[in-house]
């Protein structure tokens, strides 16, 4: 995917609302698009705009950890609707790639939470975790960004009071890189640990070469590429309450419209209008957080 201080710039309406936000073409890059169809599909009206930003606020704590797992020191924002996180179920945020944990404070995932909760929908903690770029799997060199996840991100959220022990489930979220991720990481936990995944324009390759060829630090080889394609998970991860998302003029549309008509049931979500970008992932929010939360009634 694209640098990550090359942001995609949602015009007027946008960029008022959230600024310059992360990853929005990252993924046009991986799927091979021409630089400039983003802007033809804004032009035609294919991407849309930006909703407004709720005025409701979660309680945010940022903190740094010494990562085992990834072998480096990573980031861990946690967004609560009240200021006692205690007793509540975790959602964790996977970002896309050149990302960072907080993606879900530069989409506004935070405002969107309170929002829900004030709505009705039950609460629940955001938790986003620095995941580099690794596709969200161990890699070749060690770094493996799901043992973070189950070692070290969930023991840590129950010492402090919230739903994540081992016989609890989580909730998983994602965008791009971070969707695939996701549906991954579900897919390998299975139902018994993981109570729902909502995933937004998931980056799901239908082979190596092509993901090799749109990003080559996606995978380390081929085999790589064979353990951890979605495409041959799908049995399991139908096992697990799921909402997938795209837009029709997302370049991964193709893959996500096919992954969305193997599995069965049929996840809630769908095909919207809209491309591959922060305005499509925001327009989303609430329906990611009520189809989340209702898993944890």
């Amino acid at each position: 995917m694209i640098d990550r201080r090359r942001f995609l710039m949602w015009g007027a309406g946008g960029a008022g609302a959230l600024g310059a936000a992360v990853l929005g073409g990252a993924g046009l890059v991986e799927a091979e698009v021409l630089p400039g169809k983003i802007r033809l599909d804004r032009a035609l009206g294919r991407c849309g705009d930006v909703p407004a930003v709720p005025d409701a606020r979660s309680t945010v704590r940022e903190g740094t950890f010494r990562s085992a797992a990834r072998g480096r020191e990573v980031r861990m924002v946690i967004a609560t609707p009240t200021p006692q996180p205690r007793g509540l179920p975790v959602v964790i945020a996977l970002h896309g790639n050149g990302g960072t944990a907080r993606d879900l404070l530069n989409l506004k995932v935070d405002r969107y939470l309170a929002k829900a909760v004030a709505d009705g929908v039950p609460p629940f903690a955001l938790v986003g975790v620095d995941g580099g770029e690794t596709y969200w799997h161990r890699r070749a060199n060690g770094d493996d960004p799901q043992k973070m996840i189950t070692d070290e991100v969930l023991p840590r959220l129950a010492r402090e009071g919230m739903r994540t022990g081992p016989a609890d489930r989580i909730g998983l979220l994602g965008w791009s890189m971070g969707g695939y991720g996701a549906l991954l990481t579900a897919a390998m936990l299975g139902p018994g640990r993981v109570a729902a995944v909502a995933a937004s324009s998931p980056a799901i390759f239908g082979s190596y070469a092509r993901a090799h060829a749109a990003n080559a630090r996606a995978y380390d080889d081929a085999a790589d590429f064979d353990r951890n394609d979605l495409m041959r998970m799908l049995e399991p991860l139908s096992r697990v309450p799921a909402w997938i998302d795209c837009g029709r003029s997302d370049p991964f549309a193709p893959m996500v419209t096919k992954a969305r008509g193997r599995l069965h049931p049929t996840p809630e979500g769908g095909m919207f209008e809209g491309c591959h970008d922060g305005a499509h992932w925001t327009r989303h929010t609430p329906g990611h957080l009520a189809f989340l939360g209702r898993h944890f009634r």
